[in-house]
């Protein structure tokens, strides 16, 4: 079993910063990819930010320049900090890791996501 536990949502004023975290643990034997997808109300789930085991990142146009992703991978853990904060940015936010159990298997994992709410 492995688990994706994410905090650090909450309520932010517009132009205000919160920093997102989500802790993996559980049988792993390696993470590969983690990411950031949300979740407005009325849309469909999309990707934020993905980071590779070695580094390399991947935005969403709308908000390249805003929000930076990072990863302790000694601590199997993602980080999403996000700056300039705007209305539209409100949404569920949901970690993602695509994880190697001790088993041996194959796992996409999802967190069970944190409410980010951003007041214009």
């Amino acid at each position: 079993q492995v688990q994706l536990v994410e905090s650090g949502g909450g309520l932010v004023q517009g132009g205000g910063s919160l920093r997102l975290s989500c802790a993996a643990s559980g049988s792993i034997f390696s993470i590969n990819d983690m990411g950031w997808y949300r979740q407005a109300p009325g849309k469909q789930r999309a990707l934020v930010a993905t980071i590779t085991s070695g580094g390399s990142t991947n935005y969403a146009d709308s908000v390249k320049g805003r929000f930076t992703i990072s990863r302790d991978n000694a601590q199997n853990t993602v980080y999403l900090q996000m700056n300039s904060l705007k209305a539209e940015d409100t949404a569920v936010y949901y970690c993602n890791a695509d994880v190697r159990t001790i088993a041996r298997a194959y796992l996409s994992v999802w967190g069970q996501g944190t409410l980010v709410t951003v007041s214009s």
